[in-house]
């Protein structure tokens, strides 16, 4: 590449008349006008990716009050394991800081027919890294004829990004799936961590989610019961939290294979889902008088 730049930056006219026909054109323009000038192009003066990112760049890690660009990540995404599968849940909106880049986000990543992987952080990094992993699965399913199962799979995105540790990837996914175990649930993000569990939500609104997960979740919910907590769930995080919002994608993993709902807009979660302020804050329904019999007590 060097030699190339040398013989541009020192060439005139005579030199390039030796060349194709489009150096020769190029030469005729430039025809008594001395050496060729090419844009000089200024490159950043560190050794390692990581430091150059955190030279420029402020977020939780890095405190930089100089940086030239804001890292201010937000979403909710959340997934929980029942009896009945895996219950996938996010919003849709991405952010640029206190901008709000897109309203129409999917933030969760098709792998293959039984598995799901959901995007939290940086949404270049989990788009590209998920999408290989959907690579990987199929090349293990065709030269061992036999699908991979999520613990593999989340296992497998885990080292990948673990090479990449320091060097600016901003990750928090949850690959979900149902195998020969049933349904498996596995958080993985940038730093390589690597953890099973039943319930997991992710972003700046999961906190929110949380506490409405936390108070809904068992293991024998029923289809319904785990629709309507999943969407009760991504509705206080969209309420509450600014960087999440506009309207809820819902996946369920079952045994032969996930099934996506229609899109919800947030506005039809707050006044036609009766998640509103109105329900949320009537008092409850005070219980029915004890009936008293010869064998039971029923209240």
């Amino acid at each position: 590449m060097d030699k190339y730049v040398q013989r541009y930056a020192r060439a005139s006219a005579s030199q390039f008349a030796q060349d194709d026909e489009l150096e020769r054109e190029v030469a005729s323009l430039w025809k008594g006008k001395g050496t060729v000038q090419l844009p000089h192009f200024d490159m950043p003066q560190v050794d390692h990716p990581a430091a150059f990112l955190a030279s420029v760049t402020s977020n939780n890690t890095v405190d930089n009050p100089q940086a030239q660009i804001k890292l201010a990540h937000g979403t909710t995404t959340l997934a929980f394991r029942y009896k009945g599968g895996v219950l996938v849940a996010v919003d849709s909106r991405a952010t640029a800081g206190s901008y709000i880049a897109s309203g129409t986000v999917r933030k969760v990543i098709e792998i293959n027919p039984f598995l799901l992987g959901t995007m939290a952080g940086g949404a270049a990094d989990c788009q590209y890294w998920e999408t290989y992993l959907g690579i990987q699965c199929r090349l293990y399913e065709l030269a061992n004829k036999q699908r991979i199962s999520v613990a593999a799979a989340s296992k497998y995105l885990s080292n990948l990004v673990y090479g990449y540790k320091g060097q600016g990837l901003s990750m928090g996914t949850m690959i979900c799936g149902w195998d020969k175990t049933g349904p498996a649930l596995f958080y993985v993000d940038s730093d390589g961590s690597r953890m099973k569990g039943d319930v997991f939500s992710v972003g700046s609104g999961s906190t929110f989610a949380y506490g409405v997960l936390d108070q809904g979740y068992k293991w024998d919910l029923t289809d319904e019961e785990a629709y309507d907590l999943g969407a009760r769930s991504i509705y206080a995080a969209m309420h509450r939290d600014a960087f999440s919002g506009n309207s809820l994608n819902m996946y369920h993993v079952k045994e032969d294979g996930w099934l996506r709902f229609p899109n919800v807009d947030f506005n039809k979660l707050h006044y036609d889902r009766a998640y509103g302020y109105e329900v949320r804050t009537a008092p409850t329904n005070s219980a029915p008088a004890q009936q008293t019999t010869s064998q039971t007590v029923v209240i």
